[in-house]
């Protein structure tokens, strides 16, 4: 039997909660998480080949489905449309590739629990049991490019934060000359670097009630993003610093290296990324 119970919503209108047996369907603004029964599990991987042209988005439905597919218990969200509660806390750039990225997967405590029971009861050996099985089944549905580097688990009320990126530029060996190394010697030795940002605003026209596309330059100052320049061989690495104000973007390192894909050796690879921790 079906009963529905009527409240008011908290812009007025009126919410319904259905119970039944079988089901229950929540208010939308029901969105409180039982913390105490998630587990956060941080899964690093690498990716290459032609996988890097894959966008932040996609990635994320990537693993959405990957996760399906394995069977592994994820947390969902709570309200009208659902989502997985996984996320990419470090957006890599189209086209590059990347050397440790990191995925957050939030899954219930109580199912990963009764799952590995009959392994053992004491928490570390079921949150060992817990890594190897989401190891195992994840990467099984995982293609070539993609590799498991490894799996931990972590306090559910913390938050990576990536604090320092590496990349490394691979120029062909006619390009690497004087010029160049002058080019990095006079970056580094810059009080400020300027960069153009083109930012989509919108905007009323007068004779429409619609908002139409308005591109405008922004000026942005790197310099302070841009922790170090070395050339090793042929190989550029730049180190950039990552805060709550942003970062440097991969485009704009070529363009302050004055440099382009076609003078480029191999694809640009992110090699190492720091995280912070945080409650």
């Amino acid at each position: 039997m079906i009963e529905n119970a009527c409240f008011s919503g908290r812009d007025g209108h009126n919410a319904y909660w259905i119970f039944s047996s079988e089901f229950m369907v929540r208010s939308p603004w029901d969105t409180q998480y039982d913390m105490h029964n998630t587990k956060l599990v941080l899964v690093r991987f690498r990716i290459g080949g032609s996988l890097r042209f894959l966008s932040h988005a996609e990635t994320v439905r990537f693993f959405e489905r990957a996760c399906v597919r394995a069977g592994i218990e994820m947390q969902y969200s709570q309200g009208f449309n659902p989502r997985p509660r996984l996320s990419l806390p470090l957006p890599r750039p189209v086209g590059v590739e990347s050397d440790e990225e990191l995925l957050c997967l939030r899954i219930n405590k109580s199912t990963s629990a009764q799952e590995h029971k009959s392994t053992s009861a004491q928490e570390h050996k079921s949150t060992s049991d817990l890594c190897t099985s989401v190891k195992t089944r994840l990467a099984e549905q995982l293609p070539k490019n993609f590799k498991l580097l490894s799996i931990e688990v972590i306090k559910a009320k913390c938050a990576p934060q990536p604090r320092l990126a590496t990349y490394v530029l691979a120029v062909r060996p006619e390009f690497v000359d004087d010029r160049l190394r002058a080019t990095i010697k006079r970056l580094l030795a810059s009080e400020s670097l300027n960069v153009q940002r083109w930012k989509d605003t919108r905007h009323k026209t007068p004779d429409s009630r619609h908002k139409t596309p308005d591109t405008r330059p922004k000026t942005v100052d790197v310099r302070d993003f841009l922790e170090s320049i070395e050339l090793d061989e042929d190989d550029i690495v730049v180190e950039c610093k990552i805060s709550s104000a942003g970062s440097i973007r991969v485009d704009e390192i070529l363009k302050l290296l004055e440099l382009d894909v076609e003078k480029l050796a191999a694809p640009i690879r992110r090699t190492n990324v720091q995280w912070q921790v945080s409650e």
